[in-house]
């Protein structure tokens, strides 16, 4: 009789565990499901940085005194330069990005590719975006440190042309317009747009139609890379990771290194959320029948001044 009672009364605590360790079993599984896939797009990642890896031959900057250590998160410095790149032409820099990176925020500044300054390497006067023509990204580089006065760590240098390529792969941008224009054949309404990579590169493009000049342009550049990085992060393109790092590989040049990007995404995070755009205030001039964008010196040591004091940080 008690035999058959404790029989009874084990059987539903038999049937618990039973679900328990099927339950625990699926976790289990679930796990090294994602893990596999989790795994699968780090080494997928992991190829496209290498294949976006490109060091430069470059001496340490004499505005850098100690060694840059970003596992302590000390503050650094970034160039991004958007380069018109067609085949057997190394092409020029038609945009230009600096960016200044501490644990708290980034401060964001565009230069007109019409500035007139001192191409270092050279030693003559012209427009800023012909040092990557004449010297790549290292004269950038020494170009834009010398203008700014602030020691330039690393460079993103993206591929305009190919840029259609990675909008494509994320599904493409959305931006806000804010003026009516044609463009190469295509119209871009005021409002809020949904592009596509061939039509976000000719909104990338414009310039001599809108009031704001190479400002104006500039501005939707940042759209879309804006648009791009959203877009990337969300979760609908999870599937696609593989398009998206091929694109990345073959479009973007740094000489950021995997663990680099690794240690600023962790280190840095939270300055992604408080970017700081700033102007670069001058005026247009002619010097011998070629257009420059004229910066007062008064105004360069206002905007160097901001940089060398989010740097000390």
């Amino acid at each position: 009789m008690s035999s058959r009672l404790d029989t009874n009364v084990r059987t539903p605590k038999k049937k618990k565990r039973k679900w328990v360790k099927v339950l625990i079993t699926a976790l289990l599984l679930l796990v090294l499901a994602v893990g596999a896939y989790a795994f699968t797009i780090y080494r997928s990642l992991n190829k496209a940085v290498e294949t976006m890896h490109e060091p430069i031959n470059r001496e340490k900057s004499e505005k850098r005194t100690e060694d840059l250590s970003l596992k302590t998160a000390e503050p650094f410095s970034v160039l991004l330069l958007g380069v018109d790149q067609r085949e057997n032409d190394r092409g020029r820099s038609d945009s230009m990005i600096v960016m200044t990176v501490n644990q708290e925020d980034v401060k964001m500044i565009s230069i007109p590719r019409d500035t007139r300054t001192e191409i270092i390497g050279r030693g003559t006067q012209d427009k800023i975006n012909h040092a990557y023509a004449f010297g790549g990204v290292e004269m950038s580089m020494n170009t834009v440190e010398n203008f700014l006065d602030i020691p330039i760590d690393y460079y993103v240098q993206i591929n305009m042309e190919g840029f259609k390529d990675i909008v494509d792969a994320v599904g493409g941008v959305t931006v806000q317009n804010t003026l009516d224009f044609t463009y190469s054949g295509e119209h871009f309404p005021e409002g809020e747009l949904m592009l596509n990579g061939e039509r976000a590169l000719v909104y990338s493009q414009m310039r001599k139609q809108d009031p704001r000049g190479d400002f104006g342009r500039q501005s939707r550049q940042r759209q879309i890379i804006q648009g791009v990085i959203k877009e990337g992060a969300s979760l609908n393109t999870l599937t696609n990771f593989g398009d998206i790092f091929s694109a990345l590989g073959n479009n973007v040049k740094t000489n950021l290194t995997f663990d680099e990007m690794v240690t600023i995404q962790s280190k840095y995070k939270a300055a992604g959320k408080a970017i700081e755009q700033l102007e670069l205030k001058g005026s247009g001039t002619t010097i011998n029948d070629i257009y420059y964008y004229q910066v007062p010196e008064e105004e360069k040591t206002r905007v160097q001044t901001v940089f060398k004091d989010h740097l000390a940080k």
